[in-house]
């Protein structure tokens, strides 16, 4: 593809418009961008085993992914955010729109993990927190409240402690192991 062709699209897809090659091929305007956190989570769902689940998410691994999931299952992290949803206004934005990405976004999530951040005051923490809640895409945002109150795997069915250890090699303390 030439660099003339990729320009128009990059512009087509910050305008929020689809590629016409995307609408032929059947692809959404989401079709160059990495799968959202969210979407992924729900392959895990719909997988019909646990080598299944597994899989998706060996397909899937990238760092952002494998912090949320260590977030959510790690009984050592303690996020220093009050439980439950705080008052932010969801992105409403269609899909490959106006949002930004976990994937992005969970470079940030270091902040709000307790005895991380001592610089950042508890309010700043929160509104931080908050507007990164409300540049996700609804369905990311909707990962990452459950992630916090580490009730993701009552969202994603099958999405369990041992599945996750088992994907990506981790131990009982939530990494891998060094190989000898």
């Amino acid at each position: 593809m030439a660099q003339d062709d990729r320009n128009i699209m990059e512009h087509q897809q910050r305008l929020g418009i689809m590629p016409k090659q995307n609408m032929q091929s059947g692809q959404g305007a989401n079709a160059n961008q990495e799968p959202l956190i969210s979407e992924i989570l729900t392959k895990v769902n719909n997988a019909k085993d646990k080598t299944k689940k597994i899989a998706v998410l060996r397909e899937h691994n990238t760092p952002a992914l494998r912090m949320i999931l260590k977030g959510a299952f790690d009984p050592n992290i303690k996020w220093q955010l009050p439980t439950g949803t705080p008052p932010y206004i969801a992105n409403e934005a269609p899909l490959g729109t106006e949002h930004t990405m976990l994937n992005i976004e969970s470079k940030k999530l270091w902040h709000f993990v307790e005895g991380a951040d001592a610089g950042t005051t508890k309010t700043q923490k929160e509104t931080m927190f908050i507007q990164v809640l409300e540049g996700l895409h609804k369905s990311d945002a909707e990962v990452l409240l459950s992630m916090k109150d580490k009730k993701l795997n009552k969202k994603y069915k099958g999405l369990t402690e041992s599945v996750v250890k088992e994907a990506f090699g981790w131990n009982d303390q939530f990494y891998k192991p060094e190989q000898k």
